[in-house]
């Protein structure tokens, strides 16, 4: 009887213990799939079935991988986390809203491998950029965000935050409305800074290609290299401020067909250096406005544009 008893007070001891546990430790690997469920513990055997569930059971820093294709849902992350789909489809559909929010002070955010796709008529930005330290899209394809901001990729650091935006071997298509949004801004608000490099990305169809905007900032500096921006409804490449410096380097890049100016500088604090660069097809090449400056190392061809191939921009001497 006292046998039976101990044995009872230790099986109830623990189920007692058992009770307290976590149901799901976070892991620094986690999985989803289209045939998934978010009860699951996202490991690679029992799956979740979205990047908001799978978000939720890994550790800061962690890695969310898909296992099979599936549409995986717009999510908000705010700590360090990678999401990659590599061998396989993984996708976001935005339906009034954004595909994928990025906010939270000093995270390093790297997107992989995703197709990001805004509703028709309704997404409104595919990777929306709030606060952090780094982002990296890397092999990515952003389009369809023709609602409200309108944008491929938003990218706007706060008041005290200097956030760096790396993109590459991306393709950010038919993004923005009108005079607004299009495949990539960077505006920096209530003083922030930010540093962008964007590398092998082809952007065609957009409101507006790049668009780098000052009036929040305490500056800005960029590359594009070696991509495409072609077809914009407006400038392929626009740096505006009415103060903060603004340093773009466009290198091996060609800006074609756009219906405004294939580049553009406003403002006198507003600088546009052109490398190994081809300028063709649009309105007009290349204009610089209020101050604005333009500079080439004469590398470039600036030519058979539309309206005209506008000013010479400034001779920089090659060393």
């Amino acid at each position: 009887m006292k046998a039976f008893m101990l044995v009872a007070a230790g099986s109830v001891l623990g189920l007692t213990i058992m009770s307290i546990q976590p149901a799901h430790a976070q892991a620094t690997r986690t999985w989803v799939s289209g045939v998934g469920d978010d009860a699951n513990p996202c490991s690679r055997t029992a799956p979740c079935k979205t990047f908001p569930g799978a978000i939720s059971k890994t550790v800061a820093g962690g890695i969310i991988s898909c296992l099979d294709p599936g549409g995986f849902g717009a999510v908000t992350i705010t700590k360090s986390i990678t999401i990659d789909c590599q061998g396989t489809f993984g996708g976001i559909l935005a339906s009034s809203t954004n595909g994928i929010n990025v906010n939270g002070a000093g995270i390093i955010v790297t997107i992989r491998n995703l197709a990001i796709e805004g509703a028709p008529g309704t997404g409104l930005i595919g990777v929306n950029f709030i606060n952090g330290a780094a982002l990296h899209i890397e092999n990515c394809v952003i389009f369809g965000f023709r609602s409200g901001s309108a944008r491929g990729i938003s990218f706007t650091p706060p008041a005290g935050a200097a956030g760096k935006l790396f993109v590459q071997d991306t393709v950010i298509n038919d993004n923005g409305v009108a005079q607004t949004g299009g495949a990539i801004v960077v505006n920096p608000t209530g003083g922030g800074t930010a540093n962008f490099t964007i590398s092998r990305t082809h952007m065609t169809n957009n409101a507006f290609g790049v668009a780098v905007l000052g009036s929040g900032s305490n500056g800005v500096r960029g590359t594009i290299r070696d991509s495409v921006i072609a077809g914009s409804g407006n400038d392929g490449v626009i740096s505006t401020t009415p103060g903060p410096a603004l340093h773009v380097f466009v290198d091996n890049t060609a800006l074609l067909n756009n219906a405004g100016n294939g580049a553009r500088s406003v403002g006198g604090a507003s600088l546009i250096v052109f490398s190994r660069s081809t300028v063709t097809g649009n309105q007009t090449g290349v204009v610089a406005n209020n101050g604005g400056l333009m500079s080439s190392y004469r590398n470039n061809f600036i030519n058979d544009n539309i309206g005209s191939d506008g000013v010479p921009p400034i001779t920089l001497t090659q060393n």
